[in-house]
């Protein structure tokens, strides 16, 4: 008989399990997720197909717990309906409150497909039950149906996730957030912000909001308020009111680790071992008598908003965290109380779990981001993204842990303080198996997120359970086949110091891409109803699929659109690029059925450990109690299920169906049959059909069937030359499966079947791993993933060829593409014996953030090549090439492209050749939107013409003018800039031709090559000095003997610009001179017979000449100014 079972969610009841055994040889499910596992164990031991198809010759039908079921699984009733009235199949309906059938028993049910009668009454009572339903479902509708008010009282993303949860709920008429964000303002439908809260959510605030709106339940996101006792003062002023959350003595779970320590250990849940200290002495003692290697973690034990926990790495740490916490009172009283435990390892998960002051049930765990960097790197943070079910926790853990929130509950109620609402538990997944690091009493952000969205019963109806105690009434169940991820947008600079009021957008664009849901944290709305950033944390894109990879598809597309626009037009947003990427790349889960020693296990336990297999051995299962594979499943730790399954009294099916259940409680995903002595059943076979393979010790499909010696003996007997092993797919076909991997040995002559296991043997275990491997589905990660686009970087170099070719100059070809530049300094006209080469490397500095903030990328590039070439040429020397180096997060090409293009134009206004560089895309390292240059350029001088040369007393000083402020001092300018209130966009209050700040300050730094070079060739120079960082008083002296001062004497006045920093700075006149190059850029030594050319050959050269002053004989400060700057 074939039977279809609909809507049974998370439940398995013993008579339907009865029913279904007994009944049916095919069983397909409907919403029925728990139904096939609960089958598969004892007693039922049965297999079903495990689809999501409705038809058979047996219906049966869970009747929805409440109206909101009922309503929103409105068709599964209609074919059920339609089965009824079309007599194609026998229905029986199953009422959970009864606890049993409508209409008759099991085996009147089983006797319906032969007996009309039975048929006939069964349909009877499943007509009056839908019936009655209809009634029910019909009080929803006109103005006497169920309209509640909740509050939710928050204003995070974990509260605008859960009043859109909530909104759901055919019984709720509105949500009002208090005080809520920007996203639940504008969320529409059901849910609205408190008015006139004024952004409070204390206890007053909340009742007095209560009785107004005349609330029916109070939601109580964060901790705060349930530590602070809202619940309690509720109880007091609103008693008619339900409030999800725990009292505040319920709440001492968080408030208190030292208290959630002591109740762990009492009550026998697994935590790590621990000490409570009030006494700093007495806890630096106890910390030095541990041992070196004892590592600890130090926790103040009150609330701490998340940061009260140090992970020291040393003895010495530890006692610096134990007088941080305790001594120097960091976190205020929370750290009256220490706790001192010891550290574990493990993947880390995140349980929420319903409480009713009863019971537990567990939502599907999650696992979240903690660091603000991709690879987990940088500081930690309240959280960057989440996913959810994850993977980490088995279907045997989440009992396990189930099992430790429902012992918590329960003894909570013994004391006297029953627990409601959700319990957070944060379980480290160690060796030993799940361990409880401490309980939190509210929904977690961002794991809110992505769990509320999995849920499939209403929220309010679980939330009225719970408040009322009756949470073991309600079917609490999840979407199956469903995964959730978010992915947690940022301001810049957070968890430090970080800007706001950015505007947001992209939002809507965001929210109406399939299965994704924008959930606002730190936003508002301005007086113009334009969202924008408020906090650190800003908004949680979260993506549903099928899979997480649909899921993490869902949110990042979402977040290519939004943005965080900063008052210059920059991006200000950051976010993680790695979600949940290690669930994509999750180890096989492998379990392995053995009969015999097991020894080829070895090297597949190996190969799993050395990480040459990406997959683990997750259980070990014997249908032999005292076989030696068992103890190699033990030695892989308590975490590995290891069990011995007596076939007692059990047929083939039976069998396999409650070894199927155990692999499945542990995990498992694949299959590995080492030494397995029986044979299969159907079932087992269709079960694991593509996800179980075997080893056969011989060639197949020569000699199948057979087993150990009697198929050595074979290969012998039938004059074969080679044998060997082979592991293939199993399939009901006894060793006719698909072939995986051979592996081959020869056979010699006077071979014994004896002699040939020995042989082939050994081969088995690496056979089963190489097969493995083929299985493992270890996804590529390639540079992309890493953050790295190795095609943009190729896109680049196309699109700069171009402008790297116009640097040409004769001795290199400026082409790109090798591995090193190339330069003929004959064919530059250098004689090499006597030709010296000149280095020279800089950078622009922090000239680059305007670059950055306003988007303007074209001149930076010549900033570079000048810092570097007028270094050159003041030794005297020609420059002759150049290579870049661009370091960049993310590598833009156009902006990266615009630089580079800067960068030539530098080069052809020096006259050298752009002959390579390096692009460096560096994700972790820069933030999106940062990028950072330097540059190196080498030129050449003739050995008797290095400079400085002949300096002496009577030299005269002529000035070269700059063109603007050059690349150095950046990092005081901007700061002038913010300090008077202006931005770079702001109009230019020195410079009426320029538009903006920017267009001003980006003028680019003067490259002085081709105006000096012929005084250079005409040796009308003995030094030269390029004003750079530290002015005119730094750099003068750099080209001067000892011995010699400079007097300066016509120092021109200051330009507009460099005026109004001094204004703005209050600088006196030396401090302006050591800071910025006040209108004069390169500074020439000349001698005083030689001034009359040099002038004309500047002149010339379309230079604004100085007469600066001129060189004394004189000891003490070098640069002596004879005059105030105008």
């Amino acid at each position: 008989m074939v039977a279809t079972v609909i809507g049974f969610g998370a439940r398995a009841p013993a008579k339907v399990l009865e029913l279904l055994s007994k009944s049916s040889s095919n069983i397909t499910s409907v919403r029925s997720q728990n139904i096939q596992s609960a089958l598969l164990k004892a007693p039922y031991r049965t297999f079903s197909a495990g689809n999501d198809e409705t038809a058979g010759d047996l219906i049966v039908y869970c009747l929805p717990s409440s109206v909101s079921e009922y309503l929103r699984f409105g068709s599964e009733a209609n074919t059920v309906r339609s089965a009824i009235l079309s007599s194609t199949a026998t229905v029986a309906i199953f009422d959970t409150k009864a606890d049993d059938f409508v209409g008759g028993s099991v085996d009147d049910i089983v006797a319906a497909s032969n007996d009309d009668g039975k048929k006939d009454a069964l349909a009877s009572a499943a007509i009056q039950s839908l019936s009655s339903l209809d009634v029910l479902a019909s009080s929803q509708f006109g103005s006497k149906k169920q309209s509640d008010t909740v509050i939710v009282v928050g204003s995070g993303g974990r509260e605008h996730a859960l009043a859109v949860a909530l909104a759901r709920s055919p019984l709720v008429g509105k949500v009002i957030c208090c005080p809520g964000n920007g996203g639940t303002a504008v969320e529409g439908g059901k849910v609205t912000n408190a008015e006139g809260v004024n952004g409070k959510q204390d206890n007053d605030t909340i009742i007095a909001l209560t009785k107004r709106v005349n609330a029916d339940m109070v939601v109580v996101g964060p901790e705060q308020p349930l530590v602070d006792g809202i619940v309690d003062a509720m109880a007091v002023a609103c008693p008619d009111v339900r409030v999800f959350g725990p009292s505040k003595a319920a709440a001492e779970l968080e408030a208190s680790k030292a208290f959630t320590k002591d109740f762990l250990q009492e009550h026998g849940i697994p935590t790590a071992k621990y000490r409570n200290f009030t006494n700093a002495d007495e806890a630096i003692a106890y910390v030095e008598s541990l041992d070196e290697n004892d590592r600890q973690v130090v926790k103040a034990s009150g609330l701490a908003a998340g940061k009260g926990v140090l992970i020291p790495t040393s003895k010495e740490e530890t006692i610096a965290a134990v007088k941080e916490i305790m001594s120097d009172k960091s976190f205020g009283n929370a750290g009256d109380t220490c706790v001192i435990e010891s550290f574990m390892t493990g993947p880390e998960a995140s349980c929420l779990a319903f409480c009713d002051g009863k019971t537990a049930v567990l939502m599907p765990a999650a696992q979240d981001h903690k660091r603000a960097l991709d690879n987990d790197e940088g500081l930690n943070t309240g959280g960057m993204g989440a996913y959810a079910p994850a993977p980490v926790v088995t279907p045997s853990m989440q009992k396990e842990i189930e099992a430790m929130c429902i012992t918590t509950v329960e003894k909570m109620a013994e004391r006297g303080t029953p627990y409601v609402g959700v319990l957070y538990a944060g379980i480290m997944c160690t060796p030993n198996g799940p361990s409880m690091l401490e309980y939190n009493c509210r929904f977690g952000d961002p794991e809110t997120q992505v769990v509320l969205p999995l849920l499939e019963t209403d929220l309010y109806e679980v939330f009225i359970a719970c408040c009322d105690g009756t949470l073991g009434s309600v079917d609490v169940r999840f979407k199956e086949n469903t995964c959730a991820a978010t992915v947690v947008c940022a301001a810049k600079g957070y968890p430090e110091t970080y800007p706001k009021g950015m505007e947001i957008t992209g939002i809507d664009a965001a929210n109406a891409i399939e299965g994704v849901k924008v959930y606002h944290a730190g936003t508002k709305l301005d007086e113009n109803t334009v969202t924008r950033c408020s906090g650190g944390r800003v908004l949680a894109i979260t993506g549903m699929g099928p899979s997480f990879t649909d899921a993490l598809g869902a949110s990042y597309e979402a977040i290519k659109g939004i943005d965080f626009v900063g008052s210059n037009g920059e991006s200000l947003m950051h976010y993680r690029t790695d979600i949940a990427k290690g669930v994509l790349n999750k180890k096989l889960r492998i379990g392995v059925l053995g009969s015999t020693r097991g020894t080829a296990l070895l090297p597949i336990i190996e190969a799993c450990a050395s990480g040459a297999l990406h997959a683990e051995i997750v259980a070990v299962v014997s249908n032999k109690k005292d076989a030696l594979i068992l103890e190699k499943g033990k030695s892989l730790g308590v975490t590995v299920t290891t069990k011995f399954i007596s076939s007692k009294g059990l047929s083939r099916a039976q069998y396999d169906a409650e070894c199927t259940s155990t692999l499945l409680e542990a995990g498992a995903e694949f299959v590995v049959l080492v030494g397995y002595m029986r044979i299969l059943s159907k079932q087992f076979c269709e079960f694991w059909a593509g996800r179980c393979i075997n080893v056969h010790p011989s060639l197949l499909p020569k000699h199948a069937g057979g087993m150990d010696l009697a198929v050595h003996q074979m290969a012998i007997d039938a004059g074969d030359s080679e044998s060997g092993c082979t592991i293939h797919q199993v399939t009901e076909e006894v060793d006719g499966g698909p072939i995986v991997v051979q592996k081959s040995v020869k056979i010699e002559a006077g071979e014994t079947a004896e002699s040939l296991k020995t042989k082939v043997q050994p081969l088995e275990g690496p056979a089963f791993v190489e097969a493995l491997q083929k299985y493992c589905g270890k996804t590529v990660i390639s540079y992309a993933d890493a953050g790295v686009s190795i095609d943009a970087g190729n896109e680049l170099v196309e699109i700069i060829k171009p402008a790297c070719k116009s640097t040409i100059r004769p001795g290199c070809d400026a082409d790109l593409g090798g591995f090193g530049g190339l330069f003929d300094l004959a064919a530059a006209g250098f004689d090499s014996k006597d030709t010296v080469l000149i280095g020279a490397t800089d950078g622009v500095g922090t000239k680059l953030r305007i670059a950055q903030a306003t988007k303007k990328h074209d001149f930076v590039g010549i900033d570079l090549v000048a810092m570097c070439v007028n270094d050159l040429i003041v030794a005297g020397g020609e420059p002759l090439f150049f290579l870049d180096y661009y370091a960049t997060g993310s590598l833009e090409v156009d902006e990266a492209a615009a630089v580079v293009r800067g960068i030539a134009e530098g080069c052809r206004q020096s006259g050298c050749g752009l002959i390579g560089g390096e692009t460096a895309e560096m994700p972790s390292m820069y933030a999106p939107g940062d990028y950072d240059l330097a540059g190196f350029s080498v030129g050449a001088v003739h050995r008797d013409r290095i400079l400085p040369s002949g300096v002496g007393a009577g030299d005269v000083l002529l000035g070269l003018s700059s063109s603007g402020v050059h690349s150095n001092g950046f990092s005081l300018v901007r700061k002038l800039i913010a300090s008077e209130g202006l931005t770079f966009d702001s109009p230019c209050p020195w410079d009426a031709s320029c538009e903006t700040i920017a267009d001003s300050l980006l003028t680019p730094t003067k490259i002085y090559v081709k105006a000096c070079l012929p005084l250079l060739k005409n040796q009308l120079l003995t030094a030269m000095s390029h004003i750079t960082g530290g002015g005119l008083l730094e750099n003068l002296p750099r080209s001067l003997p000892k011995g010699v001062v400079a007097e300066i004497t016509g120092h021109p006045p200051l330009p507009p610009v460099f005026k109004w920093m001094q204004q703005a700075s209050g600088l006196d006149d030396r401090e302006i001179l050591r800071t910025f190059n006040n209108g004069v850029g390169m500074v020439l030594v000349v001698k005083a017979d030689k001034v009359a050319e040099a002038k004309e050959l500047l002149k010339q050269a379309g230079e604004d000449v100085y007469d600066l002053g001129i060189l004394v004989n004189g000891e003490g400060e070098q640069v002596v100014m004879k005059q105030e700057l105008e």
